[in-house]
């Protein structure tokens, strides 16, 4: 995927759609783009979606978009520090309950002498006062109703929010148009990542409103291109491992080798989530659990 061009318009609300307006956190990085995306949905009363870091002056920038108006919920599409830790300063603020499908926990337990790389990115202070479940709908005003949408994979609790009526989904960090997304054990699952992808293309919703960047105007399109990138990826650790690379740093030197070298410890862990899913359906194997430092094998 290219990189498109996005402009932030930080510390201000972009109108995208009735009832629909964009704030994005003044958070850039090679993780998040130009900053993290939060939304307001409604217009007497309003919504919010991912209010993003606790960072400076962003919660000046929430309150200004809010303009006195009465705040129904803050929801969090999941824990990571770029999306949620702000909720709790805007409930304080407003009143406004959190909700959420529930706190930060890893897509499986860690193994024996496993470190989680991304602890340290996890909001796990974060407990929704509303949990909702795949399918749960939450409302501002005007029929501003939300579904949530289970959609693990980046993260065991990622939410999706279907805005009820429309063609828009707040689709969190599963899908980007300027990057793919970490997934990266234990937080990530990618097994339950390709799975999301296809529960979402079965849904109606064709306009999404990512997490970082601009509005993905052809969801389906870019769900299906995100589908054959990780294939792609996945039948290249393959034919490493048939070529004789055993070790994941091994299979990321080739297949990164135009990335920057800064990034190689996130390629790694993306490896391991292919070779984690692939273990788990049979078509490698490895001496115990999938971990960073093991050897890797084809089935026979």
């Amino acid at each position: 995927m290219g990189i498109p061009e996005f402009d932030p318009a930080y510390g201000r609300a972009v109108p995208l759609a009735e009832g629909i307006a964009r704030l994005t956190a003044n958070n850039p990085s090679p993780f998040t783009f130009f900053g993290t995306n939060g939304y307001l949905v409604g217009s007497n009363e309003v919504g919010i979606i991912d209010p993003g870091p606790d960072i400076d002056g962003h919660l000046e920038h929430w309150l200004a978009a809010i303009d006195g108006r009465r705040v129904r919920f803050i929801a969090v599409t999941h824990t990571h520090m770029d999306h949620s830790p702000m909720a709790r300063r805007l409930k304080a603020e407003t009143g406004a309950p959190i909700a959420g499908f529930g706190p930060h926990e890893t897509a499986r337990p860690l193994f024996a002498g496993e470190v989680n790389p991304f602890a340290e990115s996890a909001d796990s202070a974060l407990q929704p006062d509303i949990v909702l479940g795949d399918g749960d709908t939450i409302a501002a005003d005007n029929g501003f109703a939300l579904q949530a949408v289970h959609t693990p994979g980046h993260t065991a609790n990622h939410l999706a929010f279907a805005l009820q009526g429309t063609p828009y989904l707040f689709c969190g960090d599963h899908v980007m148009d300027w990057s793919t997304t970490i997934v990266a054990p234990p937080d990530g699952s990618m097994g339950d990542y390709m799975a999301s992808i296809e529960k979402l293309l079965e849904r109606p919703e064709t306009v999404y409103m990512s997490g970082h960047g601009d509005t993905i105007r052809d969801a389906k399109g870019v769900l299906r291109a995100t589908r054959s990138h990780r294939r792609m990826r996945e039948k290249a650790i393959l034919e490493r491992i048939a070529t004789g690379d055993e070790t994941i740093a091994e299979i990321v030197q080739v297949i990164y080798r135009t990335t920057d070298p800064k990034l190689h410890g996130a390629a790694a862990l993306s490896v391991l989530a292919h070779l984690e899913d692939l273990v788990e359906r049979g078509r490698v194997e490895t001496d115990g659990p999938p971990m960073l430092k093991n050897r890797y094998r084809l089935s026979d």
